[in-house]
């Protein structure tokens, strides 16, 4: 490896070590990916070496157009079909049934592979570039806050890759919606992400939503305690009930609670928009995570639209 990674927008650079076998930071609509060659078994242990990441949690491959799938799996049921139409490119990942081309390591031994078209101009030129999926789980240390920006990436990574491809600040700034089909034909969302339940809902009908998590999991991001800062992180009922004091952080869906520094605290959306929320969410936890507090309090939202992955994503934070 490298001692001191670069940061830059080259995708020829990017493309030319990921040939090479190396690991590569690439940036996404939804958070920012720590890209290797999934079809190279070396390079998609340095993922896991890299970011500390348990065999046992699969990764998503990311290509440039789902007209790509087939050569990675065996079939594609006709809804999940009909949901890639619609939303590929995306925040959607789809677990589909494998071909061998694909490694074990990539899948943590399952049948099943995710793959989804990412909604970025800089990665899908970069891939169109590539005769390879790339294999690219968030680009962070395994469990913590995923990043959204190529700064988040190279605070954390940055002494262990040798570039970071950067594409600017996430657009979404939650992971993609993992969606997949059983045996029986029942559709079922293992991950809540950027595309939310109610559009899945209006392509397909009916679908069952996960809500348990996994110690084996066939799709990634199914783990407990997930998404985390390093602080202890707590989920009140009540905004008013957060303790009041100098050392207490906050992170608050639409106003600032009285009491508290305001530095100390984070406004995901003074609109009450939820893009507005998934797009801070992960900075906010970042920025908190950084201030001389001891613990960071945060409620819930509205348990519609994007609001059902935020709320995911902070259940996991706090492992409840």
């Amino acid at each position: 490896m490298y001692d001191l990674s670069f940061t830059g927008r080259n995708i020829d650079i990017a493309a030319s070590l990921l040939i090479k076998g190396e690991a590569v930071a690439i940036p996404t609509e939804t958070v920012y990916g720590l890209a290797a060659n999934a079809l190279n078994i070396d390079a998609v242990t340095k993922i896991f070496r890299i970011k500390k990441r348990p065999s046992f949690d699969p990764l998503i491959i990311h290509i440039s157009s789902f007209d790509l799938v087939d050569r990675y799996v065996v079939s594609v049921p006709e809804p999940l079909r009909r949901l890639a139409e619609a939303y590929m490119p995306g925040p959607l990942t789809l677990l589909l049934e494998k071909k061998s081309i694909i490694p074990d390591v990539v899948t943590s031994g399952s049948r099943y592979v995710a793959v989804r078209v990412p909604a970025h101009d800089l990665t899908r030129a970069l891939l169109a570039k590539l005769d390879f999926p790339l294999a690219a789980p968030s680009a962070n240390p395994f469990g913590y806050i995923s990043p959204t920006t190529a700064q988040h990436v190279a605070d954390q990574l940055g002494s262990q890759l040798c570039y970071i491809l950067d594409g600017g600040p996430c657009e979404i700034g939650i992971e993609s919606t993992i969606v997949g089909m059983t045996d029986n034909g029942e559709i079922h969302v293992y991950r809540k992400g950027g595309l939310t339940i109610e559009q899945i809902q209006k392509v397909i009908g009916t679908i069952i939503v996960e809500d348990y998590s996994a110690s084996n999991p066939d799709a990634p991001g199914m783990l407990t305690h997930h998404y985390a800062p390093s602080k202890p992180f707590v989920i009140v009922e009540n905004i008013n009930d957060i303790p009041k004091g100098e050392n207490v952080g906050v992170m608050a869906y639409r106003q600032f609670v009285p009491g508290i520094p305001m530095h100390h605290q984070v406004v995901l959306a003074p609109t009450g928009r939820f893009e507005d929320a998934a797009h801070n969410l992960f900075a906010g936890m970042r920025y908190l995570d950084t201030c001389q507090v001891d613990t960071i309090y945060t409620q819930l939202l509205p348990e519609v639209d994007l609001g059902i992955a935020i709320n995911d994503r902070l259940r996991r934070a706090a492992a409840i």
